[in-house]
């Protein structure tokens, strides 16, 4: 059976999956569509948690980051799999006992305060939409790839089939949705991830990958260190950032996954404070299950892709012996070549070979002398000195291909090919969908409900949830068409600004019954703005490297706020008066077990 009929049945029958279950699950009150009624059994939200988790960026673009920038890209796998422990242990349970489902509910009632739940409803909506972005992207992506049409009509046809369930059942069919989901992107990264392993170590486990040894004598480590400095590159085993650089990244990471919304709420689907603690530990297993295989399929990827276009003596590959794969990445514009010494060979090492963008091109539309398709602003050949530089770059690759890619440059059989892409779908599907509820909700809860009218009925609020979610879609998508950088680039600035704002918010509320509501405001706001300034002034407004404070960059700078939110807000509430007795009352029972005041007075 061919590819495009195997992606078209794995993907169509698995769209129609989801939809039967939002029509099964769909909301039909609000507390339906806010958290599944209460009453979602422990595993099953320990899937969904996993696939709202485990958006595009880690299906999508987590491999391919640590392919191409090697150690660096371990603050990835630290940052993102520590903060999930983090939040498991030391935030779930005590939202869950405090008993409200959104994170601007905790902040406005624990902090007595409409402003503070207001301030938090904005935080949400910049953390979440900036999260989202990169979800419709990777959605674009796969689309653009495997129902040949451009990054745009892939996003688009996204926006539809998120709008669908999202809208219908809200948390209750999204939920039981992302269960599906799970078992989808599961399987779609861990078979190919097998296939990989055997045939380039000869061992099953990818986990284990990376020190296996090769035909060559080396390990997969030794292999990709010694490619990567032939070709120009760093060691692969030696990044970039400094030290601080990699520190602030991770906390920034860390503590951004413990403050987002979107995973936040999921503790609330289920009937009681112990079944939310057991749902994390569920979770914990089904994630660790994708992420322990990542550094394994990144290496398998990044040796794979060398070799194929360099050959197997780096001299590099006649274009027209290319394999197809090559063909159908150019064809989707996420690929690209220029031929800058004229000997019609692909030859891939450091340095850049177009300025921008691979762009999709057609018969006679923007090729070269041999046939490649070339960006709009390509590097010319004649740029290109022979005497000085023997071996130039002359391959655009798209770092968010490369576990889409992996199946098609190891010859994988066409159904994994089109489960990987079914997979990728479902991963970005189910976290946009979280998204979207969390903005939603965000608007009709705790804006249109809490502060705005509370006068409004169930169905009003159900119907202003729906209004939000359909507005918040249309504004994802344009992010989607036009995103601020690569998959996992999008969604490492919306941890850092949770890790500014959100997450110290949370952790002086449980922790601190000194903690007020002057000190929360100002604390968020610090937070929030000076995170803000600096991601767009060095992602957006041209600012550059070595400008950085302290080396740190816009994806680091959220520890950074969040050490400024902790500072300002307990010198605030040290300077005010504290809180009223019964919210610090609220605050020393949080913690406390149920059932541990009846065991110590026997």
């Amino acid at each position: 059976m061919s590819l495009d009929l195997l992606t078209y049945l794995f993907i169509g029958g698995s769209f129609v999956l989801y939809i039967a279950i939002a029509i099964w699950a769909r909301a039909g009150s609000t507390k339906e569509f806010y958290v599944a009624g209460g009453g979602v059994p422990p595993i099953a939200n320990g899937m969904a948690t996993a696939a709202d988790w485990m958006s595009a960026a880690s299906f999508i673009s987590l491999a391919g980051l640590i392919s191409f920038i090697g150690r660096d890209g371990s603050a990835y796998l630290m940052g993102w799999t520590g903060g999930y422990v983090l939040l498991a242990l030391l935030l779930a349970p005590y939202l869950r006992k405090f008993g409200k489902f959104t994170v601007p509910d905790f902040v406005g009632d624990r902090y007595y305060s409409s402003t503070a739940r207001t301030i938090a409803v904005v935080c949400t909506i910049v953390i979440s939409f900036t999260y989202v972005a990169g979800q419709m992207r990777g959605v674009g992506i796969v689309f653009s790839r495997y129902l040949h049409v451009d990054i745009n009509t892939g996003v688009i046809l996204g926006m539809a089939i998120v709008f669908f369930y999202a809208v219908l059942g809200g948390m209750k069919g999204i939920t039981y949705t992302q269960v599906a989901q799970y078992c989808v992107l599961i399987l779609a990264f861990t078979v190919p991830a097998f296939f990989l392993s055997a045939q380039i170590t000869g061992h099953i486990l990818p986990q284990t990958g990376l020190g296996a040894t090769l035909e060559s004598g080396q390990s997969v480590l030794a292999t990709l260190d010694q490619l990567s400095m032939d070709l120009g590159f760093a060691q692969y085993t030696e990044g970039k950032k400094s030290t601080i650089d990699m520190f602030f990244l991770t906390v920034a990471l860390m503590c951004g996954t413990a403050g987002l919304p979107h995973v936040i709420v999921r503790f609330f689907t289920v009937p009681r404070v112990k079944d939310a603690r057991t749902s994390a530990g569920y979770a914990l297993i089904f994630i660790a299950l994708l992420y322990t295989a990542v550094p394994g399929v990144a290496g398998f990827g990044r040796v794979n892709l060398i070799q194929t276009i360099n050959g197997p003596d780096n001299a590099g590959t006649e274009y027209a012996e290319m394999p197809q794969w090559f063909k159908n990445w150019e064809n989707a514009g996420l690929l690209g070549w220029n031929d800058r010494n004229g000997d019609g060979k692909v030859q891939y090492a450091a340095g850049k070979a177009f300025e921008g963008k691979g762009k999709p091109a057609y018969e006679g539309e923007n090729r070269g002398e041999h046939g490649e398709r070339l960006a709009s602003n390509a590097v010319s050949g004649a740029e290109f000195d022979a005497s000085k530089q023997p071996f130039a770059n002359e391959v655009y690759v798209d770092r968010d291909i490369m576990v889409l890619a992996n199946p098609e440059i190891a010859q994988l059989p066409n159904w994994v090919i089109a489960l990987v892409a079914a997979g990728a779908v479902a991963a970005a599907l189910s976290t946009a969908a979280g998204l979207l509820l969390v903005i939603s909700t965000a608007i009709s809860h705790d804006l249109m409900k809490k502060t705005i009218n509370p006068n409004i009925t169930d169905k009003q609020e159900l119907m202003y949830a729906r209004l939000a979610a359909i507005v918040a879609i249309c504004i994802a998508g344009y992010f989607g068409i036009n995103p601020p950088g690569f998959v996992a680039q999008v969604v490492a600035l919306a941890f850092g600004l949770a890790c500014a704002s959100v997450f110290p918010a949370i952790v002086m509320g449980i922790f601190s019954k000194r903690m007020n509501t002057q000190g929360a405001i100002s604390g968020m706001l610090v937070g929030l703005i000076s995170t803000m300034a600096y991601m767009y002034y060095f992602a957006f407004a041209g600012g550059t490297p070595d400008q950085y404070f302290m080396g740190i960059s816009p994806g680091g700078f959220g520890t950074v706020g969040m050490i400024l939110h902790f500072i300002v807000a307990y010198a605030v509430s040290s300077m005010t008066p504290e809180p009223p007795q019964e919210i610090q009352d609220i605050v020393e029972d949080l913690r406390i077990p149920r059932g541990a005041g009846a065991a110590h007075a026997h």
